[in-house]
């Protein structure tokens, strides 16, 4: 699946005309702030309906405007038309003419895999901001697994509200026991899926650190915060952890908690990398998400690749294009001056001015 062009209106700062991006490679060039960035952030909208920059839609919203919108369309899928608009704070998405109720319903059309700096929270960021990539690797290829965290995450927050209430004296203990149960049980569904995909991802991470970095024995491990025995083990470690978290009236303890480290044999390695070593984790990060995607679905991903090179010197920068998973379609951007037609022959290139792209 690739792009064929894409059309938006009041989205950021892109001028609102359509860009034709009929080809498998696409360098964009321009200077810092003229939207670049922008553009690659349409097509991730347009294939997830979310933004890799923003948390808030409205933020995506040209400055003044109250709505925007983004058409694609695609080559090589039965689905040929994606239409994504904001509208009085609600999000609006069409296929074809269909309405979409769910998001997870566009997921698996045409699957995109961005490259940006924010990668570097991955490695150096919050448990959190970690645990939520190795979710998104696995939500690519699983939908089930998306299933089993909105249901997760809906019952986190029910029994976290039950926990607030024991403060205000209407503590209700059956209703705890039965958010325990299905707490246990879809999060048990979780930790399943994690051991099994953790092992096949580092499995992937590890010889790819290697040949860029020369530095072998890389894993990532998987700390589950329940010990993996059976359900009814949990659901009894839960009761008898029950105090500490009426106590602080939040759950202390669950997949919400879980922790992925990188490690060179037995000691941590992100403490003790340097910055470069730090920065081409994150990097590899998202070429072996597009490997285990591949390999696991045996479908090609689209490549949004923002600024990635410029991190790397230019034996690395070799050996990055080396390592790169085959791909339906890639879209790079690029400073001017940059020797980026030394990289890719037969590429399409926009520059990039005050939101206009111009073929060249």
């Amino acid at each position: 699946m690739t792009f064929s062009s894409l059309v938006s209106k009041n989205f950021r700062n892109l001028a609102d005309t359509a860009v034709y991006t009929d080809a498998k490679n696409i360098f964009l060039v321009g200077e810092n702030g003229q939207g670049k960035t922008n553009f690659l952030e349409a097509l991730y909208f347009s294939a997830y309906a979310s933004s890799f920059r923003v948390a808030h839609d409205r933020e995506l919203i040209r400055t003044g405007e109250k709505s925007c919108t983004v058409a694609a369309v695609l080559n090589g899928a039965v689905r040929n038309r994606i239409v994504t608009s904001i509208e009085n704070n609600k999000k609006i998405i069409n296929i074809d003419g269909k309405k979409i109720e769910d998001r997870k319903d566009i997921l698996s059309i045409i699957p995109c895999i961005v490259f940006c700096h924010d990668d570097m929270l991955f490695v150096s960021g919050s448990l959190e901001e970690r645990r939520w990539f190795f979710d998104q690797v696995q939500s690519l290829y699983d939908p089930l697994y998306v299933d089993d965290l909105r249901y997760y995450r809906r019952v986190l927050k029910n029994r976290n509200t039950v926990l607030k209430e024991y403060k205000d004296g209407s503590f209700n203990t059956s209703l705890l026991d039965a958010l325990d149960q299905q707490l246990v049980h879809y999060g048990w569904n979780i930790m399943e899926k994690r051991s099994k995909s953790v092992q096949y991802f580092s499995h992937i991470f590890g010889p790819l650190y290697a040949l860029m970095s020369g530095i072998s024995g890389i894993n990532i491990y998987w700390s589950p915060s329940w010990k993996r025995e059976n359900e009814h083990v949990i659901i009894e470690l839960l009761r008898k952890g029950r105090l500490k978290d009426l106590t602080v009236g939040t759950s202390l303890s669950g997949p919400h908690r879980d922790r992925y480290s990188f490690y060179k044999g037995t000691h941590e390695f992100t403490s003790q990398a340097s910055t470069g070593q730090r920065r081409l984790l994150a990097l590899l990060l998202r070429i072996a998400q597009a490997h285990c995607f591949s390999e696991i679905t045996g479908v090609l991903p689209v490549l949004l690749l923002d600024d990635v090179l410029l991190e790397l010197d230019p034996e690395k920068r070799k050996n990055f294009f080396n390592i790169l998973p085959n791909y339906s379609q890639a879209f790079y951007t690029f400073l001017p001056g940059e020797q980026y037609e030394h990289y890719i022959t037969n590429t399409l290139v926009y520059t990039v001015k005050n939101g206009t792209l111009t073929k060249n």
